[in-house]
């Protein structure tokens, strides 16, 4: 039986030579997903565990991002399950939460949900509001319901198959979204976990990485209530651009927020 710290060693330095960013801690990540986040328990692992956790190594090491292979993410308060068919909650999108929870909303309208870690999050934080999530992909959809069955917001969220406001209805006191917004110039210099692994629908419409946001300002007007938000992420060089598209929809009062390491992240609307 070998020791955990020979494990970990051994795991570390092919991460690192596969060039991952961090090989120490996913080598953890992995090592605790395999024995159920009881590692630190373990003098050592079993011949089966062996097995499973160089069929984790293996996969990694081909850049496939740790929570495809662990399944789940940790966003805010709770712990998302995930897939090759939503976007990987990020931290940065806390920045989006962080500013939501700073006013009272009743029903919130998540355009472009994905794994319905915002929406989920909002409403896990708000007993007495509902909400609706909306994506184009129903395989993210399936995702979505999963998490807000397993967050305990089932009864609260709705999830809708639209093509951003095709089949949306009702007015909505919060209107959040994460759009796709990279630049298909910059695609390529992604790093791999990023590009080869998460879907591109999710990451770029193309172009200027702009398009989400014309529709999105284009009609949230119609959908919005009187004193309503609206909060969009944005990428770290979009807060002009994506302002000057909503004050151009008629919005006076808009301005842009900035993550924890100083980025523009988020831009909101009233």
């Amino acid at each position: 039986m070998s020791s955990i710290r020979e494990v970990l060693t051994a795991g570390a330095h092919r991460l690192r030579a596969a060039g991952v960013a961090d090989p120490g801690r996913d080598a953890r990540l992995l090592l605790d997903h395999v024995l159920g986040g009881q590692s630190a328990f373990h003098d050592g692992i079993s011949e089966q565990q062996e097995a499973a956790y160089e069929a984790a190594l293996l996969r990694r090491e081909n850049r496939e991002p740790v929570s495809h292979i662990t399944g789940e993410r940790a966003f805010w308060r709770h712990s998302f399950r995930v897939t090759g068919d939503v976007l990987d909650p990020r931290p940065e999108t806390e920045t989006l939460i962080a500013a939501a929870l700073e006013a009272p909303f009743e029903r919130v309208l998540d355009l472009g949900t994905g794994s319905g870690c915002i929406l989920i999050s909002l409403l896990a934080e708000r007993q007495g509001a509902a909400g609706v999530g909306v994506d184009i992909c129903e395989a993210a959809l399936k995702i979505a319901r999963q998490n807000a069955d397993r967050i305990g917001v089932a009864d609260r969220a709705t999830f809708l198959q639209s093509d951003w406001w095709e089949k949306v209805s009702g007015k909505f006191d919060l209107i959040v979204s994460n759009p796709p917004y990279i630049k298909e110039a910059v695609l390529a210099e992604l790093a791999p976990e990023v590009r080869d692994w998460e879907p591109t629908l999710a990451l770029t419409p193309g172009g200027d990485g702009l398009a989400a946001y014309r529709v999105l300002a284009g009609r949230v007007q119609e959908f919005l209530s009187e004193a309503g938000r609206v909060l969009v992420e944005i990428g770290h060089d979009q807060g002009a651009d994506v302002s000057e598209l909503f004050r151009k929809a008629g919005f006076a009062r808009v301005e842009t927020l900035r993550d924890l390491d100083g980025r523009d992240r988020v831009v909101r609307v009233s």
